[in-house]
């Protein structure tokens, strides 16, 4: 018998019908009558400062209605924890694609026509593109105002850039005595890997539609991760009261973290302002590519120590991230200093992350948020390190991997540890220790662990009962793809006793659903999910304490199942629920609505510890040509530790779409730059895998349930994606003897490396 009514069942998705049919409203998809078309002008340059505007001949074109610059616009900055740049540049420009004005006219073309006939005049200015320099002292600045800028917390963390440098923030997280470990190992292995920028590869655009009616009041649709951090951003750079600002986010064509800040809202809502008409804007795939976001380029440095009998001793990981002109990327900064050491028990560790800006397009928070950048560098030092003691990579990381109760990287203690059954399962799957079945064929495999979001993050929940016996879930919580929304009404409907089919949602409203921090960091099934079980449980209370009443029955004899509330020894004995709900508002004059949240430690979740930290395993078999370089994966293996899963399929589905992001950022994907400007700002260019490059894949759940989480449950939108490049990379090594520290992987590394191979015997590049 199943354990759960609805929970762990593979249900379809609530809005698949409307999806598959095209009846679903994407950002794109939003119209207004009389609205506007607004479009951008962006800066040419990397570094520069704006001498003078001229707009009259914008102006004039027929069919536009209005010309903004930055000097049209309240003088108020805004960031990412650090206030560094204004909605238009005011003074300065740091980055090639940097918005400078805003036009609105009635169609598009006259739109662009308008943008066209915008002159600026610029002076230009000293610019840095390398992370390595920019961390230097004497070099230009891309920020030299720093100083002056207002810095706030980000979930509950605060950060200190360092004026007269480039540097943004730098952390450090330290747990035991490192310089001692390294003097008690027997070896200590020193290498440097990197990571390059990856762009998050949506297919729908970013889209907004705003419009500010004669009473001032702003309301905007978009396609966000984070309703209620738009309206944050709108508040702080219009200057007006979040009272007056909704955000209604429509359904969102994917995310990955590149949709989680604003891109073109302020510019619509600014125009409207001037127009007194709706505005709607669209980014095109080439703005995409060159003035949005993309992953966090890093160089990491790993210096590791170990025993002989393969006991890791120390660990010490350097990582220098480089954010571009503006702070987002302080969140992937942030979280590698909770990661950077591994799955794995290190007694003495210190981490260091530094952030630095340079002249060139935003690093942003990207589907593992700082992880995938150093699972790269470890878990290829890892097979590095097993080669050399003579020990099987499985066994080395089976040895060192974390059990219950082993401290993380803050020294608190770990529980509901998956991570070694996910390396057995992972590896009994991918034929581990078996024969290869050809030449130049190769297996490897990776251990990799995410920390659980930061303490301050809180989700909201309200649980509706209707007169019929249905419910109404109202969260803040956006849905990107991933399926949030049916696993929302999922909980619900567990709690409450009913199908899923009895539950709608309305979410991602400022005006009508709770506060919810955004669809980020893995979060949504450990907050939005209790928040939901937590109102839903609320509802069903008073539910059995108004039955109880009808029923002349003792509370806690009662139960909900199959839309009825019954005497459990007793069902016969019993009424539907939507009789209760008629008889509440019949007798009590009010409907049953739940309420319900979840908070961090120490205010409403679980005391000490953020819990949630989620686990999994990689593998991959790959064949490569060595006289092309080209890879092919044969075959992936994901295995994950969901605590729960509460629709296997959807998890399933996660597994598998990280996996193929994975491979297709191991392998191909990779923003180029020249001088600060994108060179390959189309897909033809910018090479993003398609189905028909992707292997089969194998995806394995494992269940090690976390109590705090709903009915068990950890979530896992992003570990999928982290361990894919080292797994693929290790197999590499094992088919042809070559190692690449670099991403991505490409046929001219690999060529690069086994020439090298050839001449001087095996050497990492890096």
């Amino acid at each position: 018998m199943a354990k759960y009514s609805v929970i762990g069942h593979r249900l379809p998705r609530i809005d698949a019908v409307q999806k598959a049919t095209g009846k679903v409203t994407f950002g794109v998809d939003v119209r207004l009558p009389a609205m506007l078309y607004g479009k951008l002008l962006r800066s040419p340059y990397p570094h520069a400062r704006i001498v003078h505007i001229e707009t009259s001949r914008a102006a004039a074109i027929p069919g536009v209605k209005a010309v903004i610059t930055g000097q049209d616009i309240p003088e108020n900055r805004v960031g990412y924890a650090v206030k560094d740049e204004y909605c238009l540049a005011r003074d300065e420009v740091r980055c090639i694609g940097d918005p400078v004005a805003a036009v609105a006219a009635e169609d598009e073309e006259a739109a662009e026509r308008a943008v066209e006939a915008i002159e600026v005049d610029y002076e230009e200015l000293p610019a840095i593109f390398d992370a390595e320099e920019a961390a230097k002292p004497g070099v230009p600045l891309v920020h030299p105002d720093l100083s002056s800028y207002t810095t706030t917390s980000l979930m509950g963390r605060r950060f200190s850039p360092q004026p007269g440098t480039n540097i943004c923030n730098r952390q450090q997280r330290r747990l035991g005595d490192v310089e001692r470990g390294f003097r008690e190992s027997d070896l200590v292995f020193e290498d440097t890997f990197r990571t390059q920028m990856v762009h998050h590869g949506y297919i729908e655009p970013h889209a907004a539609m705003a419009f500010v009616d004669p009473s001032g009041q702003i309301t905007v649709w978009c396609n966000t991760q984070r309703p209620y951090g738009i309206r944050d951003y709108l508040a702080t750079a219009l200057g007006v009261p979040m009272s007056r600002i909704r955000v209604i986010g429509t359904k969102v064509g994917a995310g990955f973290g590149g949709k989680i800040s604003p891109r073109v809202e302020p510019g619509c809502v600014l125009l409207s302002q001037k127009t007194g008409r709706p505005v709607k804007m669209v980014m095109t795939r080439e703005e995409e590519l060159t003035a949005t976001a993309g992953r966090v380029p890093s160089v990491v440095k790993v210096k590791t120590g170990v025993r002989l009998d393969g006991t890791i001793m120390a660990r010490k990981v350097d990582i220098l991230f480089d954010t571009g002109a503006y702070a987002e990327g302080l969140p992937p900064s942030n979280r590698a200093i909770n990661d950077a050491a591994g799955p794995y028990k290190v007694a003495h560790l210190e981490i260091n992350s530094t952030l630095v800006y340079t002249n060139k397009m935003r690093g942003t928070p990207f589907r593992g948020l700082g992880v995938p950048q150093a699972a790269w560098a470890v878990e290829v030092q890892t097979d590095i390190i097993a080669e050399r003691l003579g020990m099987d990579p499985l066994d080395f990381r089976l040895k060192n991997a974390v059990d219950e109760g082993d401290p993380d990287s803050t020294g608190a203690p770990l529980h509901s540890v998956g991570v070694k059954d996910c390396l057995r399962q992972t590896a009994q799957a991918i034929g581990w220790g078996q024969p290869k079945s050809g030449p130049y064929r190769g297996r490897g495999i990776a251990a990799l662990h995410k920390s659980p979001t930061s303490v301050l993050s809180a989700s909201g929940a309200i649980v509706k009962l209707n007169e019929d016996g249905t419910l109404t879930v109202l969260t803040g919580a956006s849905d990107i793809g991933q399926g949030s929304d049916t696993l929302l009404c999922m909980i619900a409907a567990e709690v409450l006793g009913v199908r899923l089919e009895d539950v709608s949602i309305v979410s991602a409203d400022t005006e009508v659903t709770p506060f919810d921090h955004g669809t980020f960091s893995s979060r949504l099934t450990l907050y939005a999910g209790n928040a939901v079980r937590h109102a839903a449980t609320d509802a069903r209370q008073q539910v059995l304490r108004l039955a109880a009443e009808l029923l002349e029955a003792p509370v806690e004899d009662l139960e909900t199942r199959d839309r009825r509330v019954f005497v459990r020894e007793q069902p016969q004995i019993g009424m539907p629920l939507a009789d209760v709900v008629l008889a509440s508002i019949a007798s009590r004059g009010r409907p049953i609505m739940g309420q319900g949240s979840a908070h961090g430690p120490g205010t409403g979740l679980v005391e000490g510890a953020v819990p949630g930290w989620k686990y999994g395993a990689h593998a991959a078999q790959v064949e490569v040509d060595p006289d092309t370089g080209q890879v092919t994966v044969l075959k992936f293996v994901a295995t994950h530790d969901y605590g729960q899963a509460i629709n296997p399929t959807m998890a399933e589905g996660q597994i598998e779409g990280g996996v193929g992001m994975g491979v297709s950022c191991a392998l191909s994907e990779e923003v180029l730059f020249d001088g600060g400007r994108v060179v390959n700002p189309t897909f033809m260019d910018y090479r993003i895998l398609t189905s028909a490059d992707m292997p089969p894949i194998e995806s394995h759940i494992v269940e090690v349930p976390l109590p705090e989480g709903p009915f068990g449950a950890k979530g896992g939108g992003e570990p999928s994606v982290i361990a894919v490049a080292p797994a693929i990379a290790n197999a590499i090594y094992d088919a042809i003897g070559v190692r690449i520290a670099d991403l991505p992987i490409t046929p001219e590394k690999i060529l690069q490396a086994l020439d090298k191979k050839r001449r001087h015997g095996p050497k990492i590049r890096g």
